[in-house]
């Protein structure tokens, strides 16, 4: 890239990241089609947020086909990120095996223990892998490090309790902000029984976690760690869901809990993550876009994966695993 536009790119990137809010970009609620990447050949346009944030910074609205693969290509495609996403890029990356035989994949460093989205982006900046799954945006250094994201594929958070838990209600987002946020703490306050609320939160390094405390508790912190608030340790979903006992309240993606019968899901002000016309409506309030985050200098085969991701059969992928399609 020459230096003129190299400057033109970094104003831009300055202008937007300083006028525009990070949250906004989990695409929740108000969300255009013309606001995503569809095409390899299509560009993403920004849109503008109701939660100004100083600490994110918007997708690059550059396009696929647009992307500089210079770079020559790796011996194994080393992919890490977001845990929400395993399933996923598992599927994506058995039917890159068939397009292109000759360069293996990984997920996870080491291979098969992904990070989560923070750690994924943090291996793409240092170069241990070439492409980071995320269910976040990008950080304002991250924007800076020269990374973009693509989208791929739209995604619900569902509120989980356990199958034995003797609450069978809905809640409100206001009660489930109020229950993040410490000031509910019994099940007998959003009408269940008298037991202690146990709120089990995800592991900082969840791209789910910071879109839970973007959207619900609206930036502010969560309730301190106590022995009914705990947070986990690690960026898993299953080992959460077995400890959610009969008092216990957690999240993660639809796509991980919609099939477990340990756990049920919470109808959030009236509307179930599992309804899929009104996430597309934005009528769920906890949704959000799933990206592949690549370097802006790669190499062909990278831009094959993210081709492969945005193609009819990468889509229809994204549908069979119980995702919403960016099409």
């Amino acid at each position: 890239m020459s230096q003129g536009k190299e400057t033109t790119v970094l104003i831009l990137s300055l202008l937007v990241t300083g006028g525009l809010a990070a949250g906004g970009y989990w695409y929740f609620q108000k969300e255009s089609k013309n606001s995503v990447q569809t095409t390899s050949t299509e560009t993403a346009s920004p849109t503008s947020s109701p939660t100004p944030s100083s600490t994110q910074a918007p997708p690059s609205p550059a396009s696929v086909a647009s992307l500089d693969t210079s770079l020559p290509n790796p011996a194994v495609l080393g992919i890490d990120g977001s845990t929400a996403m395993v399933a996923l890029v598992k599927d994506l990356r058995t039917a890159y095996a068939q397009v292109n035989p000759n360069i293996p994949t990984t997920f996870g460093v080491p291979d098969g223990s992904p990070g989560g989205s923070g750690k994924g982006i943090q291996n793409l900046m240092n170069g241990s892998v070439a492409i980071a799954a995320t269910s976040r945006p990008l950080k304002a250094n991250e924007a800076q490090a020269g990374i973009q994201l693509i989208p791929i594929a739209k995604d619900a958070v569902a509120i989980v309790v356990g199958a034995s838990n003797p609450f069978k209600g809905n809640l409100t987002s206001a009660q489930l902000r109020d229950i993040y946020s410490g000031k509910i703490t019994n099940w007998s306050e959003v009408g269940g029984a008298n037991l202690p609320i146990k709120v089990i939160n995800r592991a900082a390094a969840s791209g789910t976690r910071d879109l839970f405390q973007d959207v619900v508790l609206k930036g502010q912190a969560f309730a301190p760690d106590s022995a009914n608030f705990i947070t986990w340790s690690q960026d898993e979903t299953t080992a959460i869901l077995r400890a959610l006992g009969n008092n216990g309240i957690s999240y993660a993606t639809v796509s991980q809990v919609e099939k477990q019968e340990i756990v049920r899901i919470v109808s959030i002000d009236g509307v179930a993550p599992t309804d899929i016309a009104a996430l597309k409506i934005g009528k769920y309030p906890i949704s959000r876009n799933l990206f592949l985050a690549i370097k802006k200098q790669t190499s062909p085969a990278v831009k094959q994966f993210v081709d492969l991701a945005l193609s009819p059969q990468g889509q229809q992928i994204v549908q069979n695993l119980g995702f919403i399609s960016i099409q």
